[in-house]
């Protein structure tokens, strides 16, 4: 680890409290002087790092996402899992896919600050603004077969719910599939895609990519997303990003042990907004009407429709149907 990396984490771990100079470099193995360039590198990169009689202190509202910050909060077995923070990158879902072919090791992790070609799915973009949200992929090595791939998905939301619930104490709630809402706006978006051998039929790895709205503010999305699109805070500046990311790693990496066991799917439908509910799905690029009966083992969608039959979705998009 680098001596600003080291000094990083020093001061994530003691955030708000001031620590010498003389104690950075003796924990760091380095002189008083490196410890000085690193936390003049550090406040060049934008980090609230405070100097006084009695040392440096990390700012409590400073919030940028780093490695340092991430691995204070995730499970001694994943510590050592590779994690790469960028400021700025294209799309994290196609560097974590770029990786996956060169064989990264299971719960490699790609975070970005800002996506400047953030994508969701059916190929749409996916808004992701500096400074204010989360935008990570996470490569698991999971050996599942192409018809079960959804399950990665579906764990997938079942994590992040459960990292959100247990830091802020909200409910979100998940639209099939793949969709996490909070008081009925979406704030998160998850596009998994599969790194495939055909030979064996089987993924080799997939890329669980995961966007959320932090502390977005409602203007500040684009006018045609402001009625639908929500953030976990939209009144409140909390400082949260790193612990929540590493929730998220613990919560999608212990799901992916046991995806075959599907013990994660009651959890999904607990927290579905849409079974019971009349909705509008899209098939063959028309709409058609239906109720959400059931989600079935692998994920798909279990569809009453109006002429009595029940059908089973597997992928594609739905909605509530107004009242």
């Amino acid at each position: 680890m680098s001596v600003k990396n080291e000094v990083l984490y020093i001061l994530e771990r003691n955030k708000g409290s001031s620590i010498s100079g003389q104690e950075l470099a003796d924990l760091s193995g380095v002189s008083r002087t490196a410890v000085w360039k690193a936390i003049k590198s550090l406040k060049d990169e934008g980090y609230h790092i405070e100097a006084s009689k009695k040392g440096y202190s990390l700012s409590v509202s400073s919030d940028m996402l780093s490695a340092q910050g991430i691995r204070l909060y995730l499970n001694e077995e994943f510590k050592s899992i590779p994690i790469t923070v960028y400021k700025t990158t294209r799309s994290t879902n196609t560097e974590a896919k770029l990786l996956a072919v060169q064989n990264a090791e299971h719960g490699t992790t790609i975070i970005a600050e800002e996506q400047t070609k953030g994508r969701g799915r059916f190929g749409r973009d996916f808004f992701s603004p500096s400074d204010s949200g989360i935008y990570m992929s996470i490569i698991l090595k999971v050996q599942l077969s192409i018809e079960n791939s959804v399950l990665v998905t579906t764990a997938a939301a079942v994590a992040v719910c459960q990292a959100i619930e247990k830091i802020t104490n909200l409910s979100p709630q998940i639209k099939w599939v793949n969709d996490i809402f909070i008081d009925k706006r979406k704030v998160c978006g998850i596009l998994t895609e599969a790194v495939t051998n055909f030979e064996s039929g089987m993924m080799d790895s997939v890329v669980v990519g995961i966007g959320i709205n932090v502390k977005t503010k409602i203007e500040d999305f684009p006018l045609e997303l402001q009625d639908s699109a929500g953030s976990i805070f939209d009144h409140e500046d909390k400082s949260i990003r790193n612990q929540l990311t590493g929730e998220i790693i613990n919560n999608v990496l212990n799901i992916s042990k046991n995806l075959e066991d599907r013990d994660f799917m009651s959890a999904y439908k607990q927290r579905s907004m849409i079974l019971g509910e009349y909705i509008l799905y899209k098939k063959d690029n028309t709409w058609h009407e239906g109720y959400a009966l059931d989600i079935d083992d692998f994920g798909g969608l279990i569809v009453y429709t109006p002429d009595g039959q029940k059908i089973t979705l597997n992928s594609g998009e739905v909605s509530i149907k107004k009242k």
